[in-house]
C-alpha cells in the first residue's frame, strides 16, 4: 500500500477509506444514512495516526459493527480516486492539529481508497450501532452493483463507477 503515500498531502482532499462488502453472491452492502433517504456504501476519514487498512478496520467497525475477523479482503484500488465536494456541502472543518488544540481546515473534496471485503461470517453481524451513540446507518441490504452505481448521489457517481469497475473482477461469482 505504499503507493499512497503521502497519505496527507496539501492536495485539497481529505484522505478518507470507502468500502464494498459482498456476500458469497456476489451482492454488495448498501445502507441508508440515518435521518436520510440516501444510501451508500460505508465511508469514512483517515486520521493523522493510522493507516488506511487500519483506518478501513476501525470505519468498518464503526458504521457496520463488523470486526476484521468477519470479513476477508479482497482487493483494493491501485490509486487514489477524487470526487469534489458540491458547493452547498463545502464547509470548513475543524481537526485536531498534533501539537493538541482544533485547527480550522477545508478542502474541497475527498480522495479515497477503495477496499473490496467479503463477509465471511452471517448476516447477522451485521450491527449498525457499531458501539456508537450516534450511528451513521439505520438500514441496509444486499444489491447487485448496477443498483449501487444507480442510486448513489450524483457527485460520487464517477467514483463508484470507477472503484466497482476496478473491483468487481474479485466479486464472488462474476
Amino acid at each position: 500500500m505504499n503507493n499512497f503515500e503521502p497519505i496527507f498531502a496539501n492536495d485539497g482532499y481529505r484522505p478518507n477509506v470507502g468500502i464494498i462488502i459482498c456476500n458469497e453472491h456476489g451482492q454488495v452492502f448498501w445502507a441508508r444514512r440515518i435521518n436520510n433517504d440516501g444510501w451508500q456504501f460505508p465511508q469514512g476519514g483517515v486520521s493523522r495516526n493510522e493507516g488506511l487498512i487500519e483506518a478501513m478496520y476501525r470505519e468498518l467497525h464503526e458504521e457496520t459493527g463488523l470486526a476484521h475477523k468477519q470479513v476477508k479482503i479482497m482487493a483494493h484500488t491501485k490509486q487514489w480516486l477524487h470526487y469534489d465536494l458540491p458547493q452547498k456541502l463545502l464547509r470548513n472543518q475543524r481537526r485536531r492539529s498534533p501539537m493538541g488544540g482544533r485547527k480550522r481546515v477545508s478542502f474541497k473534496g475527498q480522495k479515497q481508497v477503495w477496499f473490496l471485503l467479503k463477509l465471511v461470517d452471517d448476516d447477522s453481524a451485521v450491527d449498525l450501532h457499531g458501539g456508537l451513540e450516534q450511528p451513521e446507518f439505520d438500514d441496509w441490504r444486499w444489491v447487485d452493483c448496477r443498483h449501487a452505481i444507480d442510486n448513489i448521489v450524483d457527485f460520487k457517481r464517477t467514483v463508484y463507477k470507477k472503484a466497482l469497475s476496478e473491483l468487481e473482477q474479485f466479486l464472488p461469482n462474476s
